[in-house]
């Protein structure tokens, strides 16, 4: 009479149901992220302002909205790779604004075609709350080309992919543990 093995059994079943939770898990995961993705799209289509967040809490509903900051100092100047409204590559000026209430905002001034920075000293600035957050100036300021406005379809929804791969793991262990108990009883 073949036997199942009773430790070797309850391991792998344990470990095929966290796999299959895990995927469930994934599946919920996308459906968040495509509510959070559908608010993105819609508040990047609203024509309303809002304030740059002040709080971490704030973020969320602020992001892919227009939003205007008065600095009044900038400091910490720094270049990073960019990219314009056709996907063409640039060095992303960056600068870190003082506001009237002591609030530091990430402010992308524009895109240049050297890494050298552009020196701006502050004022008024318009344009798009992205994630970070940071503020993607729109005019752009210092003389600088337009970086490319921030974009709900650059965050990746890979949740369904992430499923699918935990249901296949789990029916690969089920495969493999069913081959090695059919090698054992072979063997017997």
């Amino acid at each position: 009479m073949r036997r199942l093995p009773i430790l070797p059994t309850i391991v792998v079943l344990i470990a095929v149901g966290v796999m299959i939770r895990l995927g469930l898990w994934q599946l919920d995961r996308l459906h968040e992220k495509e509510a959070m993705l559908a608010r993105y799209n819609a508040a990047q289509a609203s024509s309303a302002e809002m304030p740059f967040p002040a709080a971490p809490d704030d973020v969320d509903a602020a992001l892919f909205r227009r939003s205007t900051v008065d600095c009044l100092s900038s400091a910490n100047p720094t270049s990073r790779s960019g990219r314009n409204a056709n996907g063409d590559a640039g060095i992303a000026q960056i600068v870190t604004c003082r506001t009237a209430g002591g609030a530091s905002v990430e402010v992308v001034l524009g895109l240049a075609q050297s890494p050298a920075i552009v020196p701006w000293s502050g004022g008024r600035v318009s344009g798009w709350i992205a994630p970070g957050p940071k503020l993607i100036a729109d005019p752009p300021l210092a003389g600088l080309a337009a970086s490319a406005r921030p974009d709900p379809k650059d965050i990746p929804n890979n949740h369904l992919a992430y499923a699918v791969q935990w249901f296949f793991f789990a029916g690969v262990a089920l495969v493999i543990y069913a081959i090695a108990l059919r090698k054992r009883w072979q063997e017997r």
